[in-house]
């Protein structure tokens, strides 16, 4: 029986052979992610949403037989290796940080809104009052700063 015969070949792949390609896919994502260590999960940058979503969509391919398998997978390395490299390298070097990740905005300081910024990074006021609340204050006044983080979340520093 040959790998052929397990998982089928590119559009020509059974009902079996799809099962078989996506217990490999599953077992293999796994371990890629095992492998690429807790960052995917902890901060979600852009880094981290966009080789998520390419290697999921690369998989998802193979998957049906739109892709072939062994090719998709040694893409999928490729993409985990090079977020891996760009993760450390984002730790060595805070410049290349700042182009990678994006650097925190202030959408607030010293009580008062940043009209322009808000607008400009498409955060409503209703988005800045969900943040403050998260933090126990009720009015824009109780917070020293309100940054925009690059991970997209909300820091407050109160007064």
């Amino acid at each position: 029986m040959t790998l052929d015969d397990i998982f089928g070949t590119q559009n020509n792949v059974s009902a079996t052979q799809e099962c078989a390609r996506a217990a490999l896919i599953f077992f293999y994502g796994l371990a890629v992610i095992r492998l690429s260590g807790r960052r995917v999960f902890a901060k979600w940058s852009a880094l981290d949403a966009i080789v998520s979503v390419m290697a999921g969509s690369n998989l998802s391919r193979a998957l049906t037989g739109g892709a072939p398998l062994r090719g998709t997978l040694a893409a999928t390395t490729l993409l985990v290796a090079l977020h891996w490299s760009l993760a450390r390298l984002t730790v060595l070097f805070p410049r290349m940080s700042w182009l990678v990740e994006g650097a925190p905005v202030p959408l607030l300081e010293d009580g008062i809104v940043k009209e322009r910024i808000l607008l400009r990074q498409g955060v409503s006021r209703n988005d800045l009052g969900v943040a403050l609340r998260m933090q126990g204050l009720e009015k824009e006044t109780e917070a020293r700063r309100l940054m925009l983080e690059p991970n997209g979340k909300f820091s407050v520093l109160k007064r």
